[in-house]
């Protein structure tokens, strides 16, 4: 019989705790210790009876694990994926990568030469939902996919940006850079490879430094156009958090967020709907069929995917060059409403010149 996977957690702010409880409810794995410099943290430690650490390096050393997540601020990502390369560890690393895609690629070579597999941490590439619309897409059901429409709006409240988080009011701390990589990533894995970025944002609604609204428009590699809005000062039910129902934590909209047209049909996410005509051409009747899925956490479904990376049982489902082509996408979107231009893409190690 396999034993459990020993897993530690590496930063245990509101991320890190999502991690810790699936770690602890997988039956093939167990928490060997948390890192995190926080006195809060030493005390969760305390409580759950595992071993405490106040860096990364600490832990590696001391405890050995078979695995560790990384869930700490983002400007640490490389640096304790660096840690966890040089000790031979696997890694659930959180998004993003990093914080720019040079530093991200650095990391992402060292893994793949020191053959340290890397799980980026997109947990909505486990979802049942997005699974079985990413099946309906690559079927051919739809026929050719020719464009894709991407709505986020979302409220968040005020004490979002003050006090201790007040540099959210600030570059940096606005919706593109903390909310977009979710939708990039789901728009990614439905469409394929973004080559070409055009992008606007306003802050108009809260007249702070940074943004709260942003429209987008998205060129495929496949040929595909996508248009996407987002925005965190709109009071709406399209959002993924919003549709999907899988956050209990967000109240639950029977809307949809994305539509995906293709030249045979289209398709509704998350809410599933299938919409054909009945002949050839808009003349004809159209109807639609909705397909059902189980309701599973994704983030449990990570974690089980994580327990058989660990064990060489499966690749990362999201490597380390799958993030970076995300990241560099959302990087492009920043990039784009600043500059006016057209950003255009080509992979890690392109060209990204305009």
């Amino acid at each position: 019989m396999t034993r459990p996977a020993r897993i530690a957690v590496v930063g245990a702010g509101l991320v890190g705790q999502a991690h810790i409880k699936r770690v602890l409810e997988e039956p093939e794995a167990t928490l060997v210790g948390v890192a995190d410099p926080s006195p809060q943290s030493k005390a969760q430690a305390e409580t759950l009876a595992v071993p405490w650490a106040a860096d990364i390096e600490t832990l590696l050393v001391r405890d050995k694990p078979d695995g560790v997540v990384i869930a700490t601020p983002n400007q640490l990502h490389v640096a304790n994926g660096m840690a966890a390369v040089g000790a031979g560890v696997p890694m659930l690393l959180e998004k993003p990568v990093a914080d720019d895609v040079d530093s991200g690629l650095r990391l992402v070579e060292a893994a793949e030469k020191a053959g340290v597999p890397i799980l980026v941490g997109h947990h909505r590439r486990h979802s049942p939902l997005i699974r079985r619309a990413r099946e309906i897409v690559a079927s051919g059901r739809l026929g050719r996919i020719v464009a894709v429409n991407g709505l986020c709006w979302f409220h968040k409240p005020s004490d979002y940006f003050e006090g201790r988080n007040s540099w959210r009011r600030e570059p940096g701390g606005g919706v593109l850079l903390i909310n977009l990589i979710h939708v990039v990533d789901d728009l990614r894995n439905l469409c394929g490879d973004v080559i070409g970025v055009q992008a606007a944002d306003s802050c108009a609604a809260r007249g702070f430094t940074v943004e709260d609204t942003a429209a987008i428009i998205l060129r495929f590699a496949n040929g595909a156009l996508g248009t996407l809005t987002i925005s965190d000062a709109a009071s709406a039910p399209w959002s993924w958090e919003l549709t999907s129902g899988e956050n209990k934590a967000y109240p639950h909209t029977d809307q949809f967020c994305y539509l995906v047209a293709g030249t045979d049909g289209s398709l509704t996410v998350p809410r599933l709907d299938c919409w054909h005509h009945t002949g050839e051409g808009w003349w004809t009747p159209i109807a639609s069929e909705r397909v059902i899925v189980p309701e599973q956490d994704p983030l449990t479904l990570q974690m089980r995917h994580f327990v058989e990376v660990i064990r060489g049982e499966a690749k990362p489902l999201v490597s380390g060059r799958e993030g970076i082509l995300t990241l560099e996408a959302t990087l492009a979107v920043k990039r784009a409403a600043v500059t006016g231009d057209v950003v255009r893409l080509l992979g890690p190690g392109g060209d990204r010149t305009p």
